[in-house]
């Protein structure tokens, strides 16, 4: 635990089950750190190696931290933005409220009447920012170009001999388009013997029946030696830098990381315009981009690939200048620390006065 009264900024993550919020969190807190930000979490779910304040600190919130004269609360979920309000209108704690939105649909009339009581207001993407209905900043998420990167080969030791190879990572649902990826593979494989094609990611006891039908219909064909299913694993990126393509077919997503992680590690990439993706993919460039949910359109853009392995390699390569440009995960730490800037200057100007 790190001492609440020389924290400028909490991040927080109120819901324990791991999300795309969690990970942005674990991910950006220490990058924001490292730019010389005094920046803590508070909630559950995090790892120990992010610096944390206790629940039981809260009350030191009534002192601003030396310097400021306030803090920075930065919310992402309702509950995150509802508790804020109440400190600093209810408890007049001097508190500046913070809200990250991915949602891409109109929000609730109880979240548009929590974000209208924000201090700032963040989109994560163009497309998110169309539903707010306040003044606020696109900053697009980014990712670990550290982390994910192409290098040389690195085979997972049950990812077969196959030299080309496709895949899809994340939850195993319907609103992934786990089943459409499936679907394609088990059409276009027969042409293509050079390609195997895997899938990565947890299967939920709710979605067991779904991922069944996943691996039998694998079966039915005759493809168990070439569309596998290795489950949830605990590193990433070697998966990554073993792929020709990559292939997010998601019907609807918050933002959605998975393109650029694959994008960094110099791999092309065929997504859906669900969530941010089509704000990544550059058509023709480093990828394609289909309409969610279109079987037929995600089936053909794959076949060009597959049929062509050299124009899968030269989209990674434009990929991976791309994510390096525009999407590494320093840049999105820069932003949003600018944001709390833009807050917390002024009120230091004026104590120093």
């Amino acid at each position: 635990m790190v001492d609440i009264r020389d924290v400028e900024v909490i991040a927080l993550n109120f819901k324990r089950r791991l999300s795309g919020v969690t990970s942005t969190i674990v991910q950006l807190v220490p990058c924001q750190a490292d730019l010389g930000l005094r920046i803590a979490t508070l909630g559950v779910g995090l790892p120990d190696s992010l610096p944390k304040i206790a629940w039981r600190s809260l009350w030191r919130l009534w002192s601003p931290p030396p310097g400021r004269s306030h803090r920075i609360w930065h919310a992402r979920r309702n509950n995150e933005m509802a508790v804020g309000v109440l400190l600093r209108d209810g408890l007049r704690m001097p508190l500046k409220l913070v809200f990250t939105s991915a949602a891409q649909r109109r929000h609730t009339a109880y979240t548009r009447f929590l974000i209208r009581r924000m201090d700032a207001v963040i989109a994560t993407s163009g497309r998110s920012g169309a539903f707010l209905d306040v003044a606020h900043r696109v900053i697009r998420h980014g990712v670990d170009v550290a982390r994910f990167r192409a290098a040389a080969q690195s085979q997972p030791e049950d990812a077969g001999d196959a030299p080309l190879l496709v895949g899809c990572f994340g939850r195993v649902r319907h609103q992934k388009g786990t089943d459409l990826f499936v679907r394609a593979m088990i059409e276009l494989l027969p042409h293509h013997p050079q390609w195997r094609a895997v899938v990565c990611g947890r299967v939920t006891a709710k979605e067991a029946r779904f991922g069944e039908t996943l691996t039998e219909a694998v079966s039915k064909a005759g493809l168990t030696d070439r569309i596998r299913f290795p489950g949830e694993v605990d590193d990433i990126t070697p998966w990554y830098r073993r792929l020709t393509l990559y292939v997010a077919p998601s019907r609807n997503e918050g933002f959605g990381l998975t393109p650029l992680e694959a994008m960094a590690s110099g791999v092309a990439v065929v997504a859906s315009d669900a969530g941010a993706y089509a704000e990544m993919v550059v058509p023709g460039e480093t990828g394609a981009v289909v309409p969610a949910g279109d079987y037929e359109a995600l089936r053909d853009a794959l076949a060009l690939y597959l049929a062509d392995p050299v124009a899968a390699r030269r989209a990674g390569e434009a990929g991976l200048a791309r994510v390096s440009a525009d999407f590494a995960l320093a840049g999105e730490a820069r932003a949003v620390n600018d944001v709390y800037a833009t807050l917390l200057d002024p009120y230091t100007r004026g104590a120093e006065a």
